[in-house]
């Protein structure tokens, strides 16, 4: 019987009973695509007891085609860039320069309602553990994936309360390790399995980014202590 989850707090409590490997550990992150992401990372962060950060994504698009991915930026600079499609499509130097400026101003715009002057976690050397509310297509996952590996993770998880039942085909090629709650044969979409799938708000996302800096804070200074 396929999962239906309250909302977002319920489907990331849920999906932390799956990432026990990493409970307590110093070298892992989890990061939350913005927007419905983060609400379901937060969770599984404080279950872990990991660092939480944003891992803002834009998708670089075709500019005859927008929904199809050519490539993508993320939080910390990362960058992906699918030669293969660029080349497929025709698309010129010039009109790959702007498609990068109006997505590298959004992604600023983006990063800056989200932390502020803050700047993104480091990735270097971690286990990044990519969260999301669900998957579709894929097409976010593996792109923000394919960028992060520009900062150097040691490991990149993706975790997702449910995504179609030949979803891990779809991004196997750009993780290191695949988790999944939910992988229905009969999908239509996410929000087929909340019962609640409102809107996240990026005033959400900000409280829940500073709520998480204060756990950390409180996290470093108990085990500091416990080491006296």
């Amino acid at each position: 019987m396929d999962t239906v989850f309250d909302n977002r707090i319920d489907a990331g409590r849920a999906l932390a009973a799956l990432l026990g490997a990493y409970v307590g550990r110093d070298d892992v992150l989890v990061l939350g695509l913005p927007r419905g992401g983060v609400p379901v990372g937060y969770e599984v962060a404080r279950a872990l007891d990991a660092d939480l950060d944003v891992l803002v994504v834009r998708k670089l698009g075709v500019p005859i085609q927008p929904e199809l991915a050519m490539g993508a930026i993320a939080s910390g600079g990362a960058f992906y860039l699918d030669d293969s499609i660029v080349r497929y499509t025709g698309v010129t130097q010039a009109e790959l320069d702007a498609v990068i400026a109006r997505e590298r101003n959004e992604l600023a715009r983006r990063e800056s309602a989200y932390r502020g002057a803050r700047g993104p976690l480091d990735v270097e050397g971690r286990v990044a553990i990519v969260v999301d509310d669900g998957m579709a297509t894929g097409a976010t996952m593996k792109a923000a994936a394919m960028a992060l590996r520009d900062r150097k993770p040691a490991r990149i998880v993706a975790a997702l309360p449910v995504a179609p039942a030949d979803s891990d085909a779809r991004i196997e090629s750009a993780v290191d390790e695949f988790v999944c709650l939910n992988r229905p044969r009969n999908f239509f979409g996410v929000g087929q399995f909340y019962v609640d799938f409102s809107q996240t708000s990026d005033e959400e996302v900000s409280s829940l980014l500073k709520q998480a800096r204060e756990d950390s804070e409180a996290r470093r200074r108990r085990r500091g202590t416990s080491q006296l």
